[in-house]
């Protein structure tokens, strides 16, 4: 095999390559889907809870799907854009997402194993595979509201959530931090500038500020 034989070979497995990668990582930006979050909660670095925190996404925000893993979906919005649980998400019209397959809810069809890839170069012609039966989804699971701290005024800042029946006794790296509460669904939040619950001020709506216990807050309960 000559030089130009063998240069002309390598440029060709080169696109080859290049067109191929292409198509896998772009392919789930060209099936993004609309969605909607149905209740305030974290956006993560990756899809699951440990990963950092790089945002907070609040209810009733329309977001980009883009694509779904395992139970969790990466969301672009303005701001930061990263991994929220599909929980916490409904599809178009307010459909509620099955947080075990939450790709079927956005018209997703990629398999388990990501896209297939095909160029089609010498390849004969293939019949046309049957159609697939209809996939049967299970009941979608409850969602359930949160309250959201955060360590700056008017809900800014570094933040955490959590659920009704939810009590920290201590806590710890987070005491005297809390600037700011969102407590949409108006659930009974104690907050106490002593740990195990003493010393205690009760919320039922949303704070952007806490006047005189503003970094001063060392347990929750929530109710």
């Amino acid at each position: 095999m000559n030089r130009h034989t063998r240069k002309t070979l390598l440029n060709v497995a080169t696109a080859v390559a290049v067109a191929t990668t292409a198509v896998v990582v772009f392919l789930p930006a060209a099936q993004a889907a609309p969605g909607t979050v149905t209740s305030n909660v974290n956006v993560r670095s990756g899809p699951g809870t440990n990963y950092p925190v790089v945002d907070t996404v609040r209810r009733g925000q329309a977001v980009d799907v883009q694509q779904c893993q395992g139970s969790w979906c990466y969301v672009a919005k303005p701001g930061p854009s990263g991994w929220v649980s599909a929980s916490y998400l409904a599809a178009g019209g307010g459909v509620p997402v099955n947080p075990s397959q939450p790709g079927i809810s956005f018209g997703f069809n990629l398999g388990p194993n990501g896209p297939n890839v095909n160029i089609g170069i010498g390849n004969p012609q293939q019949p046309p595979r049957p159609p697939r039966p209809p996939v049967v989804q299970p009941l979608p699971q409850p969602t359930y509201g949160e309250v959201c701290f955060y360590d700056g005024s008017r809900y800014r800042g570094a933040s955490f959530c959590l659920q009704p029946g939810d009590n920290i006794r201590d806590l710890r790296e987070w005491t005297d931090r809390i600037s700011s509460i969102e407590n949409s669904d108006g659930y009974n939040v104690q907050v106490c500038t002593e740990p195990n619950y003493r010393n205690c001020r009760t919320y039922t709506t949303s704070a952007s500020s806490l006047n005189d216990f503003d970094d001063y807050i060392a347990s929750i309960r929530i109710r």
